[in-house]
């Protein structure tokens, strides 16, 4: 069975940003699909301190949920991350363990379905959907779209349910991505997945 592992970024486990991703889950069901929900916007999690453990241990040195989360990650057909909007931007605790969670990992996510969610009252939902992104998008991950950007407003959970376009789209995004994770299954047992090329590293010495 294909599975989902859905993190939710903000402080508030049943808030507006989970009233999203709730909205994708009961889809994935529907779809025959498994899914997990983490919960990270409520967690002290520090950020990447460089330090390079990771590149030879194979976990990051601070072991907290980012190093829980890992094989959970490794082990999931997709991935959905969802975050309210702070100043037009993701929730930082979120970023902190999304950055330490895709830069230790030590797997491929190559072929991944990656879909990011965001939740705001009034704006800047597209600059924090557009951070989101880039994690997929510099890893190999097929991003999942829908009939709108994958974002819902309201000031309470009450006010997301009220919300109908926005709930349409995390409803599509779950269909889409649900599609995309049984289309790319089936692709690579027929053709196999696309052979990426790697060793390139472009660095400029100064005055060179």
């Amino acid at each position: 069975m294909a599975k989902v592992l859905l993190i939710n970024g903000s402080p508030r486990a049943d808030g507006c940003t989970a009233t999203a991703l709730e909205e994708m889950i009961k889809v994935f069901h529907e779809e025959g699909m498994e899914t997990e929900l983490v919960h990270v916007g409520n967690k002290d999690i520090r950020g990447c301190i460089a330090c390079g453990t990771c590149e030879t241990k194979g976990s990051c040195v601070f072991d907290d949920l980012v190093n829980e989360v890992s094989p959970k990650f490794e082990a999931a057909d997709g991935l959905v991350i969802g975050s309210p909007v702070y100043f037009s931007s993701p929730n930082g605790t979120l970023l902190s363990f999304l950055d330490r969670l895709f830069y230790s990992r030590p797997f491929d996510t190559h072929m991944k379905v990656g879909a990011a969610v965001v939740s705001a009252r009034r704006g800047g939902n597209t600059a924090s959907f557009d951070v989101l992104n880039k994690y997929f998008t510099i890893s190999g991950m097929p991003v999942a779209s829908s009939t709108y950007w994958n974002q819902v407003h309201g000031f309470s959970a009450d006010d997301v349910r009220k919300d109908a376009e926005g709930l349409q789209t995390m409803r599509n995004l779950a269909r889409n991505m649900a599609f995309m994770i049984r289309a790319i299954a089936d692709a690579k047992e027929k053709y196999g997945l696309p052979q990426m090329e790697s060793g390139s590293f472009t660095s400029f010495p100064d005055g060179k």
